[in-house]
């Protein structure tokens, strides 16, 4: 028998990943910190609070003790952006050396680092990835075809993950471009939000295209601006997640969005999630960090402008309607591959 893997997470999309792990016949050590959670997934062999009617594959060992799962040598980190560093920090000398995978989509507030860039803090000696995609938790539970990236300046633990990973159903590709990869896959969730408001207010196909194409344009500029590959943008995580973030009804921040487009207000929608958004926290780092750095996000402004200055979307997508209009893809030239 393999090595036990661990997952740190009892959301959707840790429970996921543990039940791919587990179908490609490894040992999966799932952690989370509701022991009562974990009793519930122990007896009914289900996730039945994040992912409704998928059954756990036999190989998932769900528990709230954390000491087996830090012994494990390859560890998905699938832990919401406000508890990771408060989750991980007790446990950095364990944690040394260790395969770290994060799958977190968010930003800190207060330092704009990464998932991977905090792990990377307090863990200097682990060996640190980034899993991200257009993986839908839900689809990749039902067995439904995906894609995702592996992104890590460390060849071989991408080849672990691909390795560990890789079935009949989910295909993982690789990417040297962890910061790219990571950025995307966080900047995508706020226009997100965007496309459900617009799609809750009965917004036509043409909207929606307009929508996808310049968020794309200006969360590739931005993450340029910051350093990132603009080619990682045209990939899965780029575009990929994009798109499919902006059109399901099963993302979160599409949920959050439409229910927000129906005249709820922020918390309501929220509330009617009941689970994480990162786009809602995103959104306010990014808008500080783009007016910081003089990066032109007029998508970001408006959504902004929305959900914490009493904009109406209507008013919003009229201002941005009358706005002078720029070049369609800027950001090669903005890179110099002119």
């Amino acid at each position: 028998m393999s090595k036990p893997i661990a997952v740190l997470g009892g959301g959707s999309f840790g429970t996921a990943v543990a039940n791919l792990l587990a179908s490609n016949n490894h040992p999966v050590i799932q952690w989370m910190r509701d022991e009562q959670q974990a009793q519930t997934m122990q007896v009914e062999r289900k996730n039945p609070k994040y992912l409704q009617g998928v059954p756990l594959q036999d190989g998932v060992q769900p528990t709230s003790e954390i000491a087996e799962a830090l012994a494990c040598e390859l560890i998905f980190v699938a832990l919401p952006s406000t508890a990771l560093r408060q989750v991980l920090t007790p446990y950095a000398e364990q944690l040394a050396g260790k395969g770290l995978i994060s799958t977190t989509k968010g930003i800190e507030a207060d330092s704009f680092l990464l998932m991977s860039q905090i792990i990377e803090q307090i863990v200097p000696k682990a060996r640190v990835g980034v899993l991200s995609g257009p993986n839908l938790a839900k689809e990749v539970a039902a067995g439904a075809l995906t894609a995702t990236v592996i992104a890590s300046e460390d060849q071989a633990l991408c080849q672990q993950v691909q390795e560990v990973l890789h079935g009949s159903t989910f295909r993982v590709y690789a990417s040297s471009d962890r910061y790219g990869v990571e950025l995307g896959g966080a900047l995508k969730n706020v226009y997100a939000i965007i496309a459900g408001m617009a799609a809750a207010l009965g917004m036509g196909e043409n909207t929606r295209s307009m929508l996808i194409t310049r968020a794309l344009a200006e969360m590739t500029r931005f993450a340029v601006r910051l350093g990132a590959s603009p080619m990682t943008f045209l990939g899965l995580a780029g575009v990929g997640d994009l798109i499919v973030t902006c059109t399901s009804p099963k993302s979160r921040n599409y949920q959050v969005g439409y229910a927000l487009g129906e005249g709820r207000s922020l918390e309501e929608a929220v509330q009617r999630l009941g689970e994480v958004a990162e786009g809602v926290n995103t959104l306010k780092v990014l808008k500080a960090k783009a007016d910081e750095l003089e990066v032109y996000m007029p998508l970001v402004s408006a959504l902004h402008a929305i959900l914490f200055e009493g904009q109406t979307l209507t008013k919003v997508i009229g201002s941005l309607m009358s706005g002078e209009p720029k070049t369609d893809v800027d950001f090669i030239t903005v890179a110099g591959f002119s």
